[in-house]
């Protein structure tokens, strides 16, 4: 099934974090209402990814005792 994934930028204090993976099809996009409704989401993870980029993480803490936020 055709995936739309939005993931963040790893860096040398963060991993990588997936802030939205959504299976699409076709129908998804057969209504103004419906693509717009996509896009936005697609907005709001890009959003997510670049605050995500750019929170610093706590001096000590790896990222395995990271807890992952919930996704919007």
């Amino acid at each position: 099934m055709p995936t739309i994934i939005v993931v963040s930028d790893e860096s040398a204090e963060r991993d990588s974090a997936v802030l939205l993976a959504e299976n699409v099809q076709p129908e998804h996009l057969a209504s103004n209402h419906h693509r717009a409704q996509l896009i936005e989401r697609v907005g709001w993870a890009i959003t997510d990814a670049k605050e995500e980029e750019a929170r610093p993480r706590p001096a000590g803490v790896s990222a395995e005792n990271v807890a992952e936020e919930p996704v919007r």
